[in-house]
């Protein structure tokens, strides 16, 4: 039988907890339909008729045509009965606040000499209402210490269904989060969410961090610790869009080949934009507008699966900036636009390509949403934090010998952190190393201006803009923390500013962070925040982070470190160490390379794909040079099961394919390792890629990344090998033969019968080898002794 709808959530959540008790429900509803009689919200015979007509109503939706006649009496009375109570339920919603109702189980309860705890155990929180379930947490955390003992197994139940039916159903951080949250940290997540469902990945990780290190801590941190203001639209609510819009088709889009996946993908995004929200999110979300009063917003993908533990997502969704500078009406319409925007980014074939390789493409992605406002300050017509960025509690890729791996390193940069996170052509935040927080990749002055920040991200709140601008057209000497930024540069040396005035001009200028590392506690809370929360996490994290300086007029400034996410960091796995092997011939080294290299090894590798330099630059179209990378995808999933290696020039996992090739994850997520070459016509110097997404994407699925810097003169890298050997990636997919020149797929048995390649990398001595080596097991092995390889036979071109 199904019965007449009306009452809200709460009601509703009650109505149902009372089944569990049927004379208790009954004495209870009683004294409600009293209270709806007595104070002449309803007549008892007009009650009376409303509850037989909706009974009659259910039995003509059960196809029952003659009501008195096809049913026995004794279903009439259940059928009326159940509903009589609904309607109750329904008419004390509509016109009583809830805490009379309360009042009067309360008192029902009192006549009856049962107390709350009485019944505490004989309801299930696992098929309780979400509405019971926080009323008994709620009453049990307010017991005085000695009774709640008593009921701290029932209360630790309650907690972990709170967590998995609002935040997280992963395992792992379900059993971090059950240790910090408390029912009023949930209460206050509940009272921010907006809609059904729950709030997903990126939501969670943000939360569980700031209840981490908001408990004390010995020491205690001095800086200022925060979260910004959130919403959370529930992932629930991605199911309702796609309902009401007609968007239910596409979502068999994860199953589909990557050809459909990219030729559908613009389709899905004009449909998603041009959908609509039911009445009652829009109107939350226009209330949500209205309180917040104008400040910048950022609206931020929060799916089920992001953050996880071994599954971060990293740049997978899509966020969206927004000003907010409108009227709530316009405003209203971008952030729903943002908010269907993103999830249309759920079908972004590198997201469902992740998915694939991850295994998980079976698992139901629902999306949800964040909204937070953006933190920072307004300057002049421009709205951004004083630095932001993203920052590992491990460093597995040590620029300098004395770096510690366990301190941690940071990606810094002025402005939005977006520059922080994502590899941009010809931009550079500053790399720190927390145990060293002054020592830089390369010390020389060419090299600190070239490595530096170029373009700052910010709001142009006059345009109602995200924008990215040149770092010099928006630094001033107004700016109140310039001292703590930048560096003036001349004649090879950088000073510290000591005024506001200064000779040369803002050119002069370089980002270079030092005063901040140097003047302030930044780097070092830093490292205590990651040192604990790598600890109570159980594992490695990654944060990132936007930071405010206050007080200038004091000799050192206070901080102020808003959390902006946080989740377990993609790291390679633990290998015992492995050495490099000595007294190899020259013909049988591959390669060799000094440019940051972690530790690891890569046994019997059998193919290599390789993209020539100058196959590749002969390629004048960023067309063409895409269809590139999509065709290394398929090559790379005709390859899966076979161990190989990418060697190319410049930049893998660029976006401007001037600076190398333009893949996505989804292109190269079977190889072992990308290697990028540099110098010498190759591209670009390689930059330290440390942390970006696609870095971490590597990482997360134990490829390594490494450089070949052509002009180091340590540097080996035999190309006659690469150019003698067959090309074989005919035998796998079918090469346009505008791009046969650029792809080159190599055996390793073909260049050398009886052999494979093997990929040493040894932090300690900062160096990385590919040999070739005998198929028998008697043959060379990794041992104890450095190479002594002779560096005059380097064949690099």
């Amino acid at each position: 039988m199904d019965f007449i709808p009306g009452a809200n959530e709460r009601y509703l959540s009650v109505a149902l907890s009372l089944a569990q008790y049927p004379v208790l429900a009954s004495a209870i509803r009683e004294q409600m339909r009293c209270v709806l009689f007595e104070r002449g919200y309803i007549l008892p015979q007009k009650f009376e008729a409303e509850a037989r007509e909706a009974a009659i109503q259910t039995q003509q939706r059960e196809g029952l045509t003659h009501p008195y006649e096809e049913e026995p009496a004794e279903t009439w009375e259940m059928r009326l009965g159940k509903v009589r109570d609904q309607l109750t339920d329904i008419k004390f919603s509509m016109y009583l606040p809830f805490e009379e109702l309360g009042q009067i189980i309360n008192d029902i309860l009192a006549q009856r000499g049962v107390t709350l705890p009485d019944t505490m155990l004989s309801m299930n929180p696992e098929l309780a209402p979400i509405e019971m379930v926080f009323e008994q947490a709620m009453a049990l955390e307010r017991m005085p210490a000695d009774q709640q003992m008593k009921y701290a197994a029932r209360l630790h139940e309650s907690k972990v269904v709170l967590i998995r039916t609002l935040i997280s159903d992963q395992l792992p951080y379900i059993n971090v989060a059950k240790e910090w949250f408390t029912i009023a940290d949930l209460v206050e997540i509940r009272r921010r969410k907006i809609g059904l469902g729950r709030i997903g990945g990126k939501a969670a990780g943000m939360l569980l961090a700031h209840r981490i290190l908001m408990a004390p801590a010995d020491p205690p941190l001095s800086a200022r610790l925060e979260i910004p203001e959130s919403y959370y639209v529930g992932s629930h609510e991605f199911y309702t869009f796609m309902t009401i819009n007609n968007l239910t088709h596409w979502i068999d889009q994860k199953y589909k080949t990557e050809e459909e996946m990219r030729a559908d993908y613009p389709t899905i995004v004009n449909e998603f934009e041009a959908g609509k929200f039911p009445p009652d999110i829009e109107q939350k979300l226009a209330t949500m507008l209205t309180n917040l009063n104008g400040s910048p917003l950022i609206v931020r993908s929060s799916s089920l699966l992001e953050d996880n533990f071994g599954t971060s997502f990293a740049g997978k969704y899509d966020s969206v900036f927004l000003p907010n500078q409108g009227a709530v009406e316009h405003s209203l319409h971008e952030l729903t636009r943002a908010i269907a925007h993103i999830y249309a980014s759920v079908l972004n074939p590198n997201a469902l390509l992740y998915r694939r390789a991850k295994r998980l493409l079976d698992y139901d992605e629902r999306m949800a949403v964040i909204i937070q406002v953006v933190r920072g300050e307004r300057f002049g017509r421009y709205y951004l934090p004083h630095a932001a960025g993203v920052a590992f509690s491990r460093n597995q890729y040590r620029w300098a010998p004395q770096i510690r791996a366990g301190d941690g390193f940071i990606r810094l940069v002025w402005g939005l952190g977006t520059r922080a996170v994502d590899r941009v052509g010809n931009d550079y935040p500053r790399l720190v190393a927390l145990s060293h927080p002054l020592l830089r990749p390369s010390t020389q002055p060419k090299f600190i201006r070239r490595y530096s920040q170029q373009y700052v991200d910010l709001l142009d709140l006059e345009d109602n803009q995200f924008k990215s601008l040149p770092v010099h057209q928006v630094l001033t000497t107004r700016y109140p923390p310039l001292r703590y930024l930048a560096q003036l540069e001349q004649d090879g040396y950088f000073t510290s500013l000591r005024g506001g005035v200064f000779e040369g001009g803002m050119t002069d200028l370089v980002l270079t962070f030092d005063e901040l590392l140097r003047r302030t506690t930044f780097a070092d809370q830093m490292r205590r925040i990651l040192n604990r929360l790598e600890r109570f996490y159980r594992a490695p994290v990654d944060m990132e982070f936007a930071l405010e300086l206050e007080n200038f007029s004091a000799s050192t400034p206070d901080l102020r470190i808003t959390i902006l996410q946080c989740r377990p960091q993609s790291h390679l796995e633990a290998v015992e160490q492995v050495q490099l092997p000595g007294n190899l011939p020259p013909e049988k080294v591959v390669f060799s390379t000094h440019f940051v290299v972690p530790s690891g090894f890569i046994p019997r590798v059998d193919y290599m794909l390789f993209v020539p330099p100058e196959g590749y630059f002969d390629i004048d179209s960023h067309l063409e040079r895409t269809n590139l990378a999509r065709t290394i995808g398929k090559l790379n999933a005709a390859l899966a099961g076979r161990k190989f290696i990418c060697i190319g020039p410049g930049r893998w996992g660029s976006s401007n394919s001037d600076l190398g090739v333009p893949v996505g994850f989804g292109d190269i997520y079977n190889a072992r390792s990308l290697v990028e070459l540099a110098g010498q016509g190759c591209g670009p110097e390689p930059e330290p890629s440390l942390g970006t997404h696609f870095f971490q994407d590597l990482l997360e699925s134990q490829i390594y990344p490494l450089a070949i810097t052509l002009d180091d003169p340590r540097t080996v890298f035999n190309r006659a090998f690469f150019d003698n050997c067959p090309d074989h990636s005919g035998e796998f997919i079918q090469v346009n033969k505008k791009l046969q020149s650029a792809l080159r797929l190599i055996k390793i048995s073909d260049c050398l019968p009886g052999h494979h390649l093997e990929v040493v990398m040894d932090d300690d001595h900062g160096q990385a080898m590919a040999y070739l080596s005998p198929d028998d097991p008697e043959g060379v092995a990794p041992t104890a002794e450095s190479v002594q390889t002779d560096h005059s036979q380097n064949q690099a071109t």
